[in-house]
């Protein structure tokens, strides 16, 4: 039976140090980097201290990490790997009831995008319901702002590759920008 992801991120696991990129990564740092590979459980306390309101990209969580451990890169492979790791943990928490969880969905990717791997992938991305409606609710409570919605209508999904579909449902970065010229 496969381990769910509270099994995988409570399973223990050592930092690794690369003192020499692999062959076929040595286009992710210079000449000479070094390389850490991290654990679910410290990518879960680096997530877990990004305060309410704020928001952290997928490479400053792995220049952190790097600056901890005195190396020159985290690996992006596992570092998203454990990423998801720790979202489907703390929505397996959330399930079990609990009220206070990992805030995974505090993590994007470079570009300012969702990352459709996370739970819930682009269905929630709808307009209404979903991440957008979350998010505009609690808003609408806390600080009252201009909220210009962006994600997919109320209808069934298409299927295809995840970058198509962002563009065909007008989730691009273009546009984007061109909602926050409104």
């Amino acid at each position: 039976m496969p381990k769910t992801a509270l099994e995988k991120l409570r399973a223990p696991m050592d930092v690794r140090i690369v003192n020499e990129l692999p062959a076929g990564a040595k286009h992710w740092g210079p000449p000479g980097a070094t390389m850490v590979i991290s654990t679910p459980q410290e990518i879960e306390s680096f997530v877990a201290q990004i305060p309410k309101g704020r928001l952290a990209t997928l490479e400053t969580l792995r220049h952190a990490i790097a600056l901890r451990h005195d190396t020159t890169i985290t690996c992006p492979v596992t570092t998203g790997l454990f990423l998801n790791t720790v979202a489907r943990a703390a929505e397996e928490q959330a399930m079990m009831g609990s009220k206070r969880i990992t805030p995974w969905w505090r993590v994007i990717r470079t570009d300012g995008s969702l990352n459709e791997k996370f739970p819930g992938g682009v269905e929630e991305h709808q307009k209404s319901g979903g991440l957008g409606g979350a998010v505009s609710e609690y808003l609408s409570e806390v600080k009252p702002i201009k909220v210009i919605r962006i994600g997919v209508d109320d209808q069934f999904g298409q299927s295809g590759e995840p970058d198509e579909l962002v563009e065909h449902y007008g989730m691009g970065i273009g546009a984007i920008v061109e909602a926050g010229k409104k």
